[in-house]
């Protein structure tokens, strides 16, 4: 099998925004991209979700993949890091969530094809908060968007990834629906009382009476 490396560099974010941090890696790539655009229109941004195999064709097109995620790499809470080479495996090996196990096959086969992009970057943050269904980030997650997104431009220039800070009124186009954006999805967030934090409390608490 051969697969022609089109896509010089791929910038994805993963995570599942209905659980506090683990959406860290898709408000990220969302901040990266309402600052910087991409300059060269082979490259790819992506908000890959929880897409895991479905980005398979991309990943082994590419020859640079970027990804921004949550990780229990047993740090501090709130933690960030920067993972290259042999530490990719920590990110691999430590799973929060389906996502992570979709991504790992991905990459699994695309190394038993030798279709692995020649490198691979992972900026990740231990989560502070998970138990928290449809909330955003913590405090503390948010707070590390701006440090991750200039950890990104920093590798993207290794690379020699073309990049531009875009211009005060450009507005960046969408990676996703608009009812998803963290602004919006935190602002028409509905009350404890039309929407469980931890669950459906029908099938939680089946005998409570709310």
């Amino acid at each position: 099998m051969t697969t022609k490396k089109d896509i010089p560099a791929f910038i994805l974010g993963l995570g599942n925004i209905l659980w506090a941090d683990e959406g860290f890696g898709v408000r990220a790539v969302e901040a990266f991209h309402k600052k910087y655009a991409l300059t060269d229109p082979t490259n790819v941004i992506a908000d890959g979700g929880t897409l895991g195999m479905y980005l398979y064709d991309h990943v082994c097109r590419t020859k640079n993949l970027l990804i921004f995620d949550c990780c229990d790499f047993k740090g501090e809470l709130g933690e960030l890091r920067v993972l290259h080479g042999d530490e990719i495996s920590l990110w691999r090996s430590c799973k929060l969530s389906p996502h992570q196990e979709g991504m790992n096959d991905l990459l699994g086969l695309a190394a038993m094809q030798l279709l692995l992009p020649e490198k691979i970057t992972v900026i990740g943050i231990q989560p502070a908060l998970l138990d928290d269904f449809g909330g955003s980030l913590s405090n503390k997650a948010k707070a590390k968007i701006p440090l991750a997104v200039e950890l990104a431009r920093q590798e993207l220039e290794k690379w020699g990834v073309g990049i531009r800070l875009r211009d005060p009124d450009e507005v960046a186009p969408l990676l996703n629906a608009p009812a998803v954006d963290m602004e919006k999805y935190e602002k028409e967030r509905p009350s404890e009382q039309d929407a469980a934090r931890e669950g459906d409390y029908r099938f939680l608490y089946p005998s409570t009476k709310r």
